[in-house]
C-alpha cells in the first residue's frame, strides 16, 4: 500500500511538472505571437507613414533595441521548449499538436527570422542614412520595407498557428 501511495505521489508530481512545462511553453509562445501580431497591425502601419529617413532610422533603432534578454528569453525559449514539450508528451494525444507547433515555429517563425529578417536588418544596420543622398535613402527603403513586412507577416501567421496548436495541446491534454 505504501509503495502504491509513493507511486501515485510520484505520478502526480510528474503530471504537475509536465503541466507546468506546457503552461510555460504556451506563455512564451503567446508572447512571441503577440509581439509579431502587434507589430503587424500597429507598428508597421505607423512606420509606413514616416518619411524615408524617419522610417529607416526608426527601423534601425527598433532592430537594435529588440536584441535584449527579454526578447531572447521568449524567442529562444519557445524554440527550445516546443520540442522539449513534444518529447515529454510523446505517446500522448497532445504530442501531435506540439510536434506540429514545433515545426511551424522552427520553419515559419525562427527560420524566416534567421534566413530573412535578420540578414535584412544587418544590411540596414550598416546603411549610413545621414551620409546618403535622398535617392539612396529612398532606394534602401524601397528594397527593405515591403520584403521585410512580407516576412514579418509570414512570421505572424506562423506564430498564430503555433499558439493555436499549443492551446490545442493544452485542451486536448486536459480532456484525456
Amino acid at each position: 500500500m505504501e509503495s502504491l501511495l509513493k507511486f501515485n505521489n510520484h505520478q502526480s508530481n510528474y503530471m504537475k511538472m509536465t503541466t507546468l512545462l506546457l503552461l510555460i511553453t504556451a506563455v512564451l509562445t503567446a508572447l512571441i505571437a503577440g509581439l509579431f501580431y502587434a507589430y503587424s497591425c500597429s507598428v508597421v502601419l505607423g512606420l509606413g507613414k514616416l518619411s524615408d529617413t524617419e522610417y529607416l532610422k526608426a527601423m534601425q533603432s527598433i532592430n537594435r533595441e529588440i536584441l535584449n534578454p527579454v526578447f531572447f528569453l521568449s524567442f529562444m525559449g519557445t524554440l527550445i521548449l516546443l520540442p522539449v514539450s513534444a518529447f515529454v508528451f510523446r505517446g500522448q494525444p497532445a504530442f501531435i499538436f506540439l510536434l506540429l507547433a514545433s515545426l511551424a515555429y522552427l520553419i515559419g517563425v525562427f527560420g524566416v527570422t534567421v534566413a530573412g529578417n535578420v540578414p535584412m536588418n544587418n544590411v540596414l544596420d550598416t546603411f549610413d542614412i545621414s551620409g546618403s543622398s535622398a535617392e539612396a535613402v529612398k532606394k534602401m527603403r524601397d528594397s527593405f520595407e515591403n520584403r521585410w513586412n512580407l516576412l514579418n507577416t509570414i512570421r505572424t501567421v506562423f506564430s498564430v498557428i503555433t499558439i493555436a496548436l499549443v492551446i490545442s495541446a493544452c485542451i486536448w491534454n486536459k480532456e484525456v
